[in-house]
């Protein structure tokens, strides 16, 4: 049976070419104009990035409007979004743009940050290599993940559902591997809701999930 190489990942953060905004229409021409990678960063990529600046908020926009545009409302409002549970990231700009589009409609000013407080757009390039451990069968893995880097649990986790097959995460396409043993792991690990969890809360969700099916 084919063994689960466990691999870990870091970022390689650029300027993506996409001019800075400094108030929120500028904000609303960028992102309908930037490329999908851009998005992929700002709103996914965030969770490998160590930040203390508002925990409470997972992408880069929600935070950038409450605290340089010293908008509450609309970052509330962008702090919701789902990047994973809306269809595509083109589906995820459409709702982005349309609640920026009524938040522009509902201020009587275009709001204008302060000087060196502008919003860059940046995207990544993700750096992969192999940690030299192995996953042989489905009962190890409470015990690996909970071993594995963040950087780990983001590549196999989350990144993978970019460039599987049905935005499957790596374990659950090892897992098919294994009949109705597989499927029982599989069936545990969808049913996890990682929308808004940390890197090392999902690690811990998954441990915690995974362990329990052979009690």
């Amino acid at each position: 049976m084919s063994k689960f190489i466990v691999r870990d990942c870091t970022l390689l953060t650029r300027m993506s070419g996409v001019k800075e905004a400094a108030n929120l229409r500028e904000l609303r021409e960028r992102v309908a104009a930037c490329g999908e990678n851009v998005l992929y960063h700002h709103f996914c990529e965030t969770l490998l990035r160590p930040s203390f600046d508002s925990p409470d908020y997972h992408n880069d926009f929600a935070v950038w409007t409450k605290l340089c545009l010293d908008d509450r409302v609309l970052g509330e409002r962008l702090g919701i979004l789902d990047p994973y549970s809306i269809g595509s990231l083109e589906d995820l700009r459409g709702t982005m743009l349309d609640m920026l589009d009524e938040r522009l409609s509902e201020l009587p000013i275009n709001p204008v940050v302060s000087k060196g407080n502008e919003f860059y757009f940046l995207e990544a390039i993700t750096v992969v290599f192999e940690t030299g451990d192995i996953i042989e069968e489905p009962s190890q893995l409470p015990a690996k993940i909970a071993n594995m880097t963040n950087g780990s649990i983001f590549y196999h986790f989350i990144e993978s559902r970019r460039r599987t097959s049905g935005g499957l995460d790596d374990f659950s396409v090892w897992l098919s591997l294994f009949g109705d043993v597989g499927a029982n792991y599989s069936d545990l690990l969808s049913s996890i809701d990682f929308s808004f969890l940390t890197l090392a809360e999902m690690k811990n969700v998954l441990v915690e999930c995974l362990g329990g099916i052979g009690e």
